[in-house]
């Protein structure tokens, strides 16, 4: 069974697709980036970018019932791979150790810096947000 998960606070997106989505004991959340509530682009440099965009994440996991520390998987794309190290200085401080597995390449970004997309898993006894 599948189940939307939708987050307060969190741009809903303008494409057709879910903020999240769980999934038997996954959540998958759909790419995220820099956007506020209303999908305005937020934020000037990398790091204040990926600090959004990494919020969002944590705001439609949150809505699941999880927590950064349930994230299995994460891809990034960065609209400029020279802003890995600066990029990687804010993710460190929103994930623990043992980190998500991770993927990070470089693509075209429609003015934005980094999207972030990721895979949880529910905690034990969780069935997920609506």
């Amino acid at each position: 069974m599948r189940k939307a998960v939708t987050a307060q606070g969190v741009s809903p997106g303008d494409g057709p697709y879910s903020q999240g989505i769980v999934g038997r004991e996954l959540v998958f959340v759909s790419g995220q980036g820099p956007l506020d509530r209303e999908g305005a682009v937020r934020g000037e440099t990398i790091e204040e970018q990926a600090r959004l965009t990494l919020d969002n994440v944590r705001g439609i996991l949150e809505a699941a019932g999880c927590t950064m520390d349930d994230v299995l998987k994460v891809n990034v794309i960065l609209a400029d791979m020279a802003h890995f190290e600066r990029f990687n200085a804010v993710y460190r401080t929103y994930f623990r150790e043992p980190m998500p597995a991770r993927t990070c390449f470089g693509g075209a970004l429609d003015g934005i810096l980094v999207e972030i997309d990721a895979i949880a898993q529910l905690p034990e006894g969780r069935t997920g947000g609506a």
